[in-house]
């Protein structure tokens, strides 16, 4: 059979193919099972966190901080921004805490 005649190879036998064990079957899908531990590497990333931070780091404080920045950044809204605040806030798109006016 010429490879241009347009004419598709003959089937193959599946007898022949079922007598083959199923590892050596071209169409056998192959598994390997795959173990990998992170836990060493979590620990010495950790490690590498806490190195970076430094003794002064204060995570109290950092916190407070993020709270003051929420707040001035919804305070002194307008109306409508309120507004669309508040709407936020219901669908649960933005988290409660906040509420819209100027920290303390």
């Amino acid at each position: 059979m010429s490879p241009h005649s347009g004419a598709l190879p003959d089937e193959p036998d599946e007898s022949a193919a079922a007598s083959r064990p199923a590892a050596n079957r071209p169409d056998a899908l192959h598994s390997v099972a795959l173990t990998v531990d992170l836990s060493s590497h979590e620990l010495l990333r950790r490690a590498h966190v806490l190195a970076a931070l430094a003794s002064d780091w204060d995570p109290v404080a950092v916190l407070r901080g993020e709270e003051a920045a929420y707040e001035l950044l919804y305070s002194g809204l307008s109306a409508e921004q309120q507004r669309v605040y508040d709407e936020l806030v219901e669908a649960g798109v933005l988290p409660r805490e906040g509420g819209g006016h100027v920290a303390a």
